[in-house]
């Protein structure tokens, strides 16, 4: 097998605070464009949401529920074309959900955030005819696509 691999990266970090009533996906993608981050990822999150909805594994359908939930997990990538997350939610007697995050997933009273960017890789989409989807796809920073320390 002759594959290679990215360099190792270097990391930086975000910390946010998502407030009640905002939408995460769009106000996620707002923040990544904002920032010009290229190789994102969730490094930590806790939180509540009060609307979800999620993709279950090997479904092409959302299930959406509204309610009280904690956040057990939320974890991904994300870049400027696009994010890859999966979302466990628990209702108020702690049982458990899980899936692709979708749009229309509500804060109920806080969405605590810490995103890592890796300074050395750039991340992208392609589409995988393995998958059918459009999946990751990792490369090495060049200067012509570095963020620049001067924000726009």
């Amino acid at each position: 097998m002759n594959v290679t691999f990215p360099p190792a990266s270097n990391a930086r970090y975000f910390a946010l605070r998502l407030r009640p009533g905002e939408d995460v996906i769009p106000t996620l993608r707002h923040f990544i464009q904002q920032n010009h981050l290229k190789a994102a990822f969730i490094a930590g999150c806790v939180g509540s949401l009060t609307r979800v909805n999620l993709r279950f594994a090997g479904k092409e359908t959302t299930d959406q529920f509204v309610g009280r939930y904690e956040i057990v997990s939320l974890i991904g990538t994300l870049d400027s074309e696009g994010e890859h997350l999966h979302l466990a939610i628990s209702d108020e007697n702690g049982h458990v959900q899980g899936g692709h995050m979708m749009l229309d997933c509500t804060v109920r009273t806080t969405l605590e955030l810490v995103i890592g960017e890796l300074e050395h890789i750039t991340f992208t989409r392609q589409y995988c005819e393995l998958s059918g989807y459009d999946e990751l796809a990792v490369s090495e920073r060049t200067p012509h696509n570095s963020h620049s320390s001067v924000h726009r």
